[in-house]
């Protein structure tokens, strides 16, 4: 099983990560805003993780860590 994690602080919301994962478990939290005042990124369900890493891939700001 893999494993996310977020360096939610720095996370600026832009959604490419929403968008490149293949499984649809990363999303924007709308309960949570960083210190930067956005909305980070989430896994919402790490079980259905594959460890693919293309949400790590095209995050512009190197937010995101898989671990498999």
């Amino acid at each position: 099983m893999a494993k996310i994690s977020f360096l939610t602080d720095v996370c600026k919301g832009c959604g490419l990560c929403v968008v490149a994962c293949p499984k649809n478990i990363v999303a924007l939290d709308e309960n949570k805003l960083n210190a930067k005042g956005h909305h980070p990124a989430t896994c919402i369900n790490m079980d259905a993780c594959v460890g693919c890493a293309s949400c790590a891939i095209m995050c512009p700001d190197c937010v995101i860590t898989v671990e498999r």
